[in-house]
């Protein structure tokens, strides 16, 4: 019998053990259904749950049970309504359920290990809510994990079960507070074979970049840049304009060196003349991300109320979730809509004045699709004063920079417009964006903006790329042709249910039911020297079969295009059909 103690996802294997397991425990053992001739047991959702297995060796110990929303129901569904349990509805939760391990390992970690294995799986597709049922007697171990009873009791057979639910979030920070030192010392007697990793991030906020472990961020391995595919992140195929490049190389040695503008008043000026706006409006930050965590920071606090669409940045949920603690709600956006905001949804969702600011992204990262300024311009105009409004503009330039909220912001206070000068000039590296707002608004951030908040290199490749227009737009459009041509690429291969172009620099692909997830695919490619990005954590919505890939150029699009065909068939030979198994038992 091997000695450590393996975790992963059960095989077609695993079948007759399950059922024998749970016929054993909830049937022969606790009471909780009639003992079956078979010595098995089963239920109606067996086939579309996910059932996470603890193994030492050939020893099989015991399992959870995942049932994700997108399977549409859940086993609590046999004992309470909808308008009884109204959680199940209203946040999309994961339920967790029976929680089953063998007698003589029941001493052990063997079921922390599976319940924390099982937050980490959901956590990794999106999940921002779980449900469980806790059999009554181990109420306080249940409340000691973080969860909370939701004042409802089910019984089945002779069992009673209290209903629980938490916040992920809450309980991933409850399970680091509270066993964070226990968790690592156990890891290193595990064989984590799960598609998530064992440790959530420190900052908590999901983002690209992961192509930077292949390069080194100590730098000292530069050249592997030339081998590696960074196409997890959105930044431009393209270089900056020949006129960036030229005024960056000119002295670099005194752009180094010197201080910039205080202010950036030059950069501001710029701004304000090529995008028509007044000055006083602008205010400028070292990328989107530092204007963010500025304004919400004076804006908002935890009483305050948001509305985000989901999926979208991930950034946003951040800060005012998790970093500011505000109370969040969620406009999603469907698949069978095609991923597009409806602005009905929106108007109804708005008009009543409840939120103290909503999110926009247009277009929206990482759909891809982009709603008309006039749709939105209605309605703003149909909520109340109260609600303000944040439009997220850096990818506007692959439609059309003059659909723009702008000028709106520029006039209205509940309207803000950001900008990032990243993506569509080629210049994540140097950091530099801008928003627009009423002035008064506008004065009230600059006030809270340190001195040199946009560095001397990012001023001038900044200003000068603003003044080369032509050069841009024949990048932005080559884009779109560079765009077309990989997603062609993709749609040969054999695996893919969907590739969505959406209209900016990148495209999401996801992968049929039943084949390898989202995770894997991505770390298959990563073999290759290709970095994509799992979409997964973002939203349920995407149901953890949803990718991620930035438009790069023609050779490196090939490039990824060979490696997710390599990925699909190293994958599909160990591809196996969902776990059949089921139960109605309790945690």
């Amino acid at each position: 019998m091997g000695r450590v103690l393996q975790l992963r996802t059960a095989t077609p294997q695993d079948r007759d053990w399950i059922h024998e397991l749970r016929h054993r425990v909830y049937a022969e053992e606790l009471g909780q259904h009639p003992v079956d001739p078979s010595g098995r047991l089963s239920d109606g959702l067996d086939g579309e749950n996910v059932y996470l297995v603890a193994a030492r060796g050939e020893t099989r110990i015991g399992f959870v049970s995942l049932t994700p929303p997108w399977v549409g129901r859940y086993g609590l569904d046999k004992y309470l309504t909808r308008e009884e349990l109204p959680v199940l509805t209203e946040e999309a939760p994961f339920e967790i359920r029976v929680l089953t391990v063998e007698e003589r390992w029941r001493s052990t970690a063997a079921a922390p290990l599976l319940m924390y294995a099982a937050l980490r799986w959901v956590a990794a597709r999106g999940g921002r809510r779980v449900v469980a049922m806790g059999r009554t007697e181990l109420l306080d171990m249940y409340l000691a994990t973080g969860l909370r009873p939701v004042g409802r009791t089910v019984r089945s057979g002779a069992v009673s079960f209290e209903v629980l639910s938490g916040s992920v979030a809450e309980l991933t920070r409850t399970v680091g507070e509270r066993h964070g030192r226990t968790l690592e010392r156990l890891r290193a007697g595990l064989d984590w074979r799960l598609d998530v990793p064992f440790a959530p991030r420190a900052d908590g906020c999901e983002h690209g970049g992961a192509f930077f472990s292949a390069i080194g961020t100590d730098f000292r391995t530069l050249p592997r840049r030339h081998e590696v595919v960074p196409a997890d992140v959105l930044d431009a195929w393209f270089p900056p304009s020949p006129d960036v490049r030229a005024v960056l190389s000119e002295d670099p040695g005194w752009a180094a060196r010197t201080s910039p503008p205080t202010g950036a008043e030059g950069l501001l000026a710029e701004i304000a003349e090529v995008r028509g706006l007044p000055v006083e409006s602008l205010a400028v930050g070292a990328g989107s991300s530092d204007l963010i965590f500025r304004a919400f920071g004076r804006w908002l606090t935890p009483t305050s109320r948001v509305l985000l669409l989901d999926p979208s940045y991930g950034e946003y949920a951040h800060v005012t979730e998790r970093v500011i603690g505000c109370k969040v709600d969620r406009l999603r956006l469907r698949r069978e809509d095609g991923w597009l905001l409806d602005p009905a949804r929106l108007a109804a969702a708005t008009r009543s004045g409840r939120y103290d600011l909503v999110v926009v992204v247009n277009p929206n990262n990482p759909t891809g699709r982009h709603a008309p300024a006039d749709a939105l311009r209605a309605v703003i105009a149909d909520t109340p004063a109260r609600t303000r409004w944040w439009i997220d503009e850096a990818y506007l330039g692959y439609v059309d920079p003059a659909d723009s909220l702008a000028g709106l912001a520029s006039v209205d206070p509940r309207v803000v417009v950001c900008t990032s000068l990243s993506k569509m000039y080629a210049l994540s590296g140097m950091r530099a964006a801008y928003l627009v707002a009423d002035p008064e608004t506008a004065a009230e951030l600059r006030r809270w903006t340190p001195p040199w908040p946009v560095s001397l290199p990012a001023q001038l490749a900044a200003v000068t790329a603003l003044r080369d227009p032509a050069y841009y737009a024949e990048r932005w459009a080559r884009t779109a042709v560079l765009r077309r041509e990989l997603a062609a690429g993709l749609l040969e291969l054999d695996g893919f249910s969907s590739v969505d172009e959406g209209v900016s620099n990148f495209l999401t692909v996801t992968l049929r039911r039943g084949g390898p997830s989202a995770a894997r695919l991505v770390g298959e490619c990563r073999r290759h020297d290709v970095y994509l990005r799992d979409l997964s954590p973002m939203s349920p919505s995407y149901e953890g079969r949803t990718f991620r890939v930035a438009v790069r150029d023609r050779v490196e699009n090939a490039r990824i295009v060979a490696a997710c065909r390599s990925a699909l068939e190293a994958l599909g030979a160990e591809t196996v059909a969902p776990v059949a198994a089921g139960g109605q038992g309790g945690l």
